[in-house]
């Protein structure tokens, strides 16, 4: 069974930006923050990006380029790798 995060990531990884942000908005855990963070930095939104970044314990903007292949090292993450 999917835990929630992993939900919100393919939501994501399938463009279903609404479904993936609902998903997060429910969830306060550096992982949760770290997925809203990507999500806000999709949209183009640097700001609320970055504030989301500040509540991951240690994540970056400007630690990855691509948001496709964050989302994939999040899963990662959420399957403990």
């Amino acid at each position: 069974m999917k835990n929630q995060h992993e939900v919100a990531i393919e939501a994501a990884l399938a463009e279903q930006w609404d479904r993936a942000h609902k998903i997060v908005q429910e969830m306060s855990d550096p992982l949760a923050c770290w997925i809203h963070a990507v999500l806000h930095k999709i949209e183009g939104d640097e700001s609320n990006s970055r504030y989301w970044y500040g509540r991951t314990n240690g994540r970056r903007y400007e630690d990855f380029d691509d948001a496709r292949a964050e989302l994939k090292a999040a899963r990662a993450a959420a399957h403990g790798g």
